[in-house]
């Protein structure tokens, strides 16, 4: 089963911020475009190098 993550995006000072809050994941940049590339880049690096127990804690078993 696939799950769509959502991303949050915020401005603290001068950078943009990032969150999965799904995989609690964030990521941030001088911009909109890098602070998301930053996450997406994040995301797949998670799914790459995570346990397969820590994937399913984080991203099968919440609601």
């Amino acid at each position: 089963m696939l799950k769509r993550l959502t991303a949050i995006m915020h401005k603290e000072d001068d950078i943009y911020v990032f969150l999965c809050p799904e995989l609690d994941i964030a990521s941030q940049g001088e911009n909109i475009k890098e602070a998301k590339g930053n996450l997406e880049e994040a995301v797949e690096l998670f799914f790459e190098c995570a346990s397969e127990e820590e994937i399913k804690r984080r991203y099968y078993d919440k609601n």
